[in-house]
């Protein structure tokens, strides 16, 4: 048999709807590949793409012949709906793509499974239903998914197999992405599958979704460790593919919104996983008063910053801006914390990664040593983002390109831009000019500053930083705090337009049962 001919594209973002749109642009800065790029980029050492695609590339290297035909792949920052233009240009390159080369004996796409583009709510649905139109019913399709999905019933039709992170910190996206490879050669070989989706009427909040044991708040993680659990036993073993257990995006405020169970099965094999998906969502359902987010006032935040930072026998202390996250879409500017632990005197403090360009390029024009009076946000005042100036000295500079150490970004090559270490008092600020979450501990180390000795440590990042800083900070010396921002789990504070209604734990009358 000669070497079979797989497909290769992907679309990545995590879309919230209140967020700028993404432009071409925003592709461009994280990850725009075309052609030969993209196996070449999977193969490197430090690849721009994320996990999924390198797992996928590398599998296949290491299980046999075969013959890449890579057509886009396309990753951003989480930001807002996808101008409709810059995604039609995606939609025509990889039909031409695919056409172009012919028959292909399988498809890999790299999804998310959250976008929006400006004129539809289901990109990635119309991207998969696409390529299942072009490779015919018979071609093996597979693609992986961020457990952040928001899964429509055209997303799973168009797949063979499909595959979700089952981590929270994602710290399994290459396993994914090789598992996918996997997949393909079975499928290869001959195997069918079919699909069972079942969704609730549950929209998690972000901080309920962690996943390792001994994190707080896991009834989302328990339904994964369920599925995992029944692969191995009979009647499921050797008969059940994957479950994938997708938690959801709420902030793509979307009529697809909802825990998701997909259940990938042998094709005669379809009743089983119809059932072991109903056992997973009833599971879900039975621990439904547990999504619900637990904050920590901003208030009661500073207090706990400041007995760290005058006790040192107190354990140090990690507060997670988890409103102001990026990797949810949010501008990574707000200075509730900073401007509230600067005004209380901590200190012993870094904080980071701030999104603020103007910032950033003004500490790098007066040089490592310079007093200036540092003005966040003077370019973008908004809603969230205010205005916050106070006296800083430039403590180090740097170019900004990094190869992530830890979590997420591990082995990954990340470009911050111009990035500056202000001292404000007792606080050193790591202001940014591309706007990335704060997941890795090497946004600090790459100016010299040594997170271990922090006695406070503020991330703008929702959940992946635990991946990263996990090394410094256990469960226990984690704070989330409450405040404003694009990102925040507290979900009744947001104007909700598409959301299937009622759901949880904005509407307290939402019910479901496993024979609806």
């Amino acid at each position: 048999m000669s070497a079979p001919r797989i497909a290769l594209l992907g679309f990545s973002i995590e879309c919230n709807k209140w967020s700028p749109p993404a432009t071409r642009a925003d592709f461009e800065q994280r990850t725009w590949l075309e052609g030969d790029a993209i196996v070449a980029d999977a193969r490197s050492a430090a690849p721009a793409a994320l996990g999924e695609m390198p797992g996928f590339v590398q599998a296949m290297d290491a299980s046999g012949p075969w013959e890449p035909v890579p057509t886009l792949l396309c990753c951003a920052e989480p930001g807002g709906p996808v101008r409709r233009e810059v995604f039609e240009e995606m939609l025509a390159k990889w039909r031409a793509g695919l056409v172009a080369a012919g028959p292909v004996d399988g498809v890999y796409a790299m999804m998310h499974g959250a976008g929006l583009a400006e004129h539809d709510e289901d990109p990635d649905g119309i991207a998969l239903a696409m390529v299942r139109e072009i490779v015919g019913p018979g071609v093996p399709v597979v693609a992986s998914f961020d457990l952040h999905a928001n899964v429509s019933s055209r997303m799973v039709d168009s797949v063979d197999v499909f595959v979700g992170y089952r981590t929270n910190p994602h710290l399994d996206m290459r396993e994914r992405g090789a598992e996918c490879a996997g997949h393909m050669r079975d499928l290869l070989a001959g195997r069918r599958t079919a699909r069972a989706h079942l969704r609730l009427p549950i929209i998690p909040p972000t901080v309920t979704m962690l996943t390792a044991p001994g994190a707080p708040l896991r009834p989302y993680g328990e339904m994964i460790d369920l599925g995992q659990a029944r692969m191995a036993e009979a009647p499921y073993a050797g008969r059940i593919l994957n479950v994938s257990v997708m938690g959801g995006f709420a902030y793509a405020d979307t009529s697809k919104n909802g825990l998701s169970v997909i259940v990938t099965s042998d094709r005669d094999a379809s009743e089983l996983g119809a059932r072991l998906a109903r056992e997973i969502a009833e599971l879900g359902w039975a621990n439904r008063a547990r999504f619900r987010a637990r904050l920590t006032s901003l208030e009661e935040a500073t207090a706990i910053a400041l007995a760290a930072s005058r006790d040192p026998s107190l354990p140090a202390r990690c507060f997670a801006d988890v409103a102001d996250n990026p990797g949810g879409g949010a501008r990574g500017n707000t200075m509730w914390i900073l401007e509230a632990f600067h005004r209380a005197g901590v200190t012993g403090a870094l904080v980071g990664v701030v999104n603020d360009p103007a910032l950033a390029a003004e500490a790098h024009r007066l040089g490592v040593g310079a007093r200036l009076e540092a003005r966040f946000n003077r370019d973008e005042a908004s809603e969230f983002s205010r205005h916050f100036a106070a006296a800083a000295t430039v403590r180090a500079l740097h170019d900004g390109k990094v190869t992530g150490r830890r979590g997420i970004f591990a082995r990954t090559r990340i470009d911050l831009g111009p990035t500056a270490a202000l001292e404000i008092g007792g606080i050193v600020v790591v202001v940014i000019t591309q706007r990335t979450q704060c997941a890795d501990p090497v946004f600090f180390e790459a100016l010299g500053l040594d997170v271990g000795r922090a006695r406070v440590v503020v991330v703008k990042s929702r959940g992946h930083f635990r991946g990263g800083f996990d090394e410094f900070f256990g469960h226990a010396q984690i704070v989330e705090v409450d405040c404003p921002g694009l990102t925040s789990p507290i979900l009744e504070r947001f104007p909700w337009k598409r959301l299937p209604r009622p759901v949880l734990p904005i509407d307290a009358d939402a019910s479901w049962s496993a024979a609806s």
